[in-house]
């Protein structure tokens, strides 16, 4: 049919009087991508499962949805069964909650077939093997005997796409398709749904909360704010010409792995408005550099300001540079960036950590009654680094390569089970109970949650000054209060509880607690992962600020690697228990040696459209090893692009001889027995 296959008109979606989704309006053509983007509780997932009839019976769904020009609201749930799965389909964020437990894979995406084809049970299996094959799952016909349990994410994840495309729809929603997995996973991911978008044609509606995955993906982006569309338009014109404030403090908040500290990171002040309680005017007026007195009589309409380009902004006429962001000044509001201060060559500084050889094994058990040891899982294989005064090493990975494993040796101040932690020139083994609570005093951690790791019956004053109270001080209030205006925060704040704070107040909390006894070395785990871009980017900048003010050291543990190359100074990459490359940020991030270095930097994604469709990828095969079994010799060998083009005989040495990091360079070293620079950024 002509047209679009999917067109919403004036949707909204009330819960009792609190307005979900305000008026959004949007189509899709077949083989289109529609990226909607927004910070959370901004209606993105609402919207789509208003347009799939998924919402629970209490609300209040107005509007028009029209699949190829047929209604669906209002429809009799047995027309929208028929047509879920069939004409559109949905990926869901969490795969595991989406897939039934206790069902075998291959069954689950066989019943999809079944329910609206005329196949047989044989036939339908085989057809769940094909799709499963089709999205790179490796043994097709032995992964559809599995239970969802038994994938991984990234599994899971396609096995999910397989079922969605199993009857060839003609749009297909992703909400969050690739959120919470790993940089390599979600390039997996991506691939995978090109693929099904090529074997479909259908078209594609990708909610996400990345920027980079929408520059590289989408042909048109949604933004949406507070329940609405805000901007509309090609992703070249809504990236390179945003005329709304709120697109283009997104774009200014998101760390870029191909920039560092030289672009500052500039957040958007204060949360989003609760959709219970909007202020006057326009909803993001509070919140905006650029508002003026007129802002807040009534909300501006979405409407044109180029040909295909819509927002809702009075000013939109006065808004919109012409080049790039990467090329282009800084904007109304953005600070420049701070001036680096002056410090000793780091050989001069003293260190703050040292870690030599350090492993740690688990047991691996089986058996009830009788329990016996089958196998030894190897968390962490023997690494080493240090982290001199005021410097910050960021330790990366993919989930399960041992970067919290290693933290949390470190955080023990004990002997650990091979090799040596000393601390501020203590060695932990050696440390006495007193000797150790001393060392506690200047050694920190922030966790990755800060509602799991602030206790919700206490309030913030308490929680900050705990610490104090536990090392002999008295009278608290004060530091308390100085501690609360040092992390951004007004001292007024410490009668109230953590859950009455935002994600980024929070962890802004859970720094002053760290920051309460002037530690000298700080740990900090994934502390921004679960924070929109807008209160990440306030959390980055409080960091930097802090370590360049107090001296502070920082111990960065994270999956972000954008992150990474903005807050720290070295960085070392960690694979299946063991350091494949480590050194100065520049030097890493502009020239990786390491094969899996080469593999991460290419997979994260670049909010930036030209540069993002032009750059290399390196799509790596399978997950990652079970760190049970690791494969000899060289550990990243099984998925290794450089070892498949490599001669037998060269070969040999990587199955036999585990590589050790060694200098390739001035302060950069990698493990690899064949490593060569690489430009992937």
């Amino acid at each position: 049919m002509n047209g679009p296959v999917l067109e919403v008109r004036d949707l909204e979606v009330r819960f009792g009087d609190v307005p979900a989704v305000r008026e959004v309006s949007y189509s899709v053509e077949a083989g289109e991508v529609l990226g909607i983007v927004g910070e959370s509780g901004a209606g993105k997932s609402v919207t789509s499962l208003a347009v799939m009839g998924l919402l629970p019976r209490h609300a209040k769904v107005t509007g028009s949805v029209l699949l190829h020009g047929h209604e669906l609201l209002g429809a009799p749930e047995r027309d929208l069964a028929a047509l879920r799965g069939k004409t559109m389909s949905m990926v869901f964020q969490d795969p595991l909650s989406a897939m039934t437990p206790v069902y075998r894979v291959g069954d689950q995406i066989a019943e999809a077939v079944r329910v609206h084809q005329r196949v047989g049970r044989e036939r339908a299996a085989e057809r769940a093997v094909e799709l499963l094959d089709l999205v790179g799952i490796p043994h097709p016909r032995q992964r559809a005997r599995a239970f969802p349990h038994e994938f991984s994410g990234g599994m899971r994840q396609r096995a999910m796409i397989a079922m969605a495309i199993a009857n060839d729809p003609d749009v297909i929603i992703c909400d969050e398709p690739t959120t919470a997995l790993d940089v390599t996973i979600q390039a997996q991911v991506l691939e995978v749904l090109k693929t099904a978008q090529r074997e479909t044609g259908a078209a594609i509606v990708l909610i996400t909360h990345d920027l980079g995955v929408v520059a590289g993906f989408a042909d048109r982006v949604l933004v949406m704010y507070a329940g609405r569309e805000v901007e509309v338009g090609t992703v070249r014109d809504v990236y390179y010409r945003s005329r709304m404030p709120y697109t283009i403090g997104l774009l200014a908040s998101v760390p870029r792995v191909d920039t560092g500290k030289e672009t500052p990171l500039v957040p958007i002040d204060g949360n989003p408005p609760s959709p219970a309680d909007l202020p006057p005017g326009c909803p993001f007026e509070p919140r905006c550099p650029m508002a003026i007195p007129e802002c807040a009589i009534a909300e501006p309409p979405l409407r044109e300001v180029a040909p295909g380009h819509r927002a809702a902004c009075i000013r939109a006429e006065e808004i919109g540079a012409p080049a790039p962001p990467s090329a282009a000044p800084p904007r109304a509001g953005q600070a420049a960036a701070p001036p680096s201060s002056v410090r000793a060559p780091r050989e001069r500084r003293p260190v703050a950590l040292q870690v030599d050889d350090l492993a740690r094994h688990y047991p691996l058990m089986k058996g009830a009654v009788f329990r016996r040891r089958v196998g030894t899982v190897h968390a962490v294989d023997g690494i080493g680094f240090d982290i001199r005064e005021g410097e910050t090493l960021g330790l990366v990975g993919e989930s399960g390569c041992g970067k919290t494993t290693a933290l949390m040796e470190i955080l023990e101040l004990a002997r650990p089970e091979r090799g040596r932690v000393v601390v501020f020139g203590r060695d932990t083994a050696e440390l006495t109970p007193r000797d150790r609570m001393a060392v506690r005093r200047h050694l920190q951690v922030v966790f990755q949650d800060p509602l799991a790791s602030l206790d919700p019956r206490m309030t913030v004053h308490d929680l900050v000054g705990e610490p104090l109270a536990a090392h002999g001080y008295r009278d608290t209030g004060a530091r308390v209060r100085r501690l609360l205006r040092l992390v951004g925060m007004e001292p007024a704040d410490a009668s109230r509880y953590p859950q009455d704070f935002s994600g980024g107040q929070r962890q802004r909390v859970a720094i002053a607690r760290a920051l309460a006894l002037e530690p000298r070395l700080i740990v900090l785990d994934e502390p921004v992962s679960s924070l929109d871009v807008s209160i990440q980017a306030g959390v980055i900048n409080l960091l930097e600020d802090l370590a360049r003010r107090l001296g502070l050291s920082y111990l960065f543990v994270a999956h972000d690697l954008s992150v990474v190359r903005h807050i720290a100074d070295r960085v070392a990459v960690m694979y299946l228990g063991r350091i494949a490359e480590i050194g100065r940020v520049g030097e890493v991030y502009g020239a990786p040696m390491h094969p899996y270095t080469q593999a991460l930097l290419s997979a994260v994604p670049i909010p930036d459209p030209d540069k993002e469709r032009e750059r290399r990828r390196i799509l790596l095969d399978g997950d990652l090893p079970s760190p049970a079994n690791p494969p000899s010799g060289c550990r990243f060998r099984t998925r290794c692009p450089k070892f498949k083009v490599l001669t037998d005989e060269r070969r040999v040495r990587c199955v036999e001889e585990e590589p050790e990091v060694r200098p390739l360079g001035d302060d950069h070293g990698a493990s690899c027995h064949y490593a060569e620079r690489l430009d992937v950024v």
